[in-house]
């Protein structure tokens, strides 16, 4: 908890709403470098979709193919956003005390990035698997 006061020290007030879209995405990029500091599984994440997109330019995988990795990569990226803002949500309103609806709530946060990550492998299954045949068999 305390890198994330650390982090959090110099960070504008949250009641505040930006002033323009410059802000806006300055906001959204300091969210994406919290998470990337923040979230061990967010690096790993990150490392496995970059190497999934070596992979789809090794293979040599059609658009339509690259765009759903792409979206598969995205889709698991945003949710482990949105299951790092659920749990400092969480963290901040029960001032780290056990409380079971908190456990519940950060669970099945947690959960729906392990279902996105669970179809990743299967859409990269889905791609990867008939290629990887063609290179060994023929």
């Amino acid at each position: 908890m305390k890198n994330k006061t650390k982090f959090l020290k110099n960070s504008r007030k949250s009641y505040k709403v930006s002033k323009n879209v410059f802000y806006s995405l300055k906001y959204a990029f300091f969210g994406l470098s919290y998470c990337f500091q923040s979230t061990r599984n967010f690096r790993i994440q990150i490392f496995l979709g970059l190497l999934a997109i070596a992979f789809c330019l090794i293979m040599n995988c059609n658009k339509y193919e690259f765009i759903s990795v792409i979206a598969t990569i995205f889709s698991v990226l945003i949710l482990e956003l949105i299951n790092t803002a659920i749990e400092t949500l969480v963290d901040l309103s029960i001032n780290n005390e056990y409380n079971k609806l908190a456990k519940i709530a950060k669970d099945c946060s947690a959960a729906s990035v392990l279902l996105a990550s669970i179809n990743s492998i299967f859409v990269a299954a889905f791609i990867f698997i008939p290629k990887i045949r063609l290179l060994l068999f023929n």
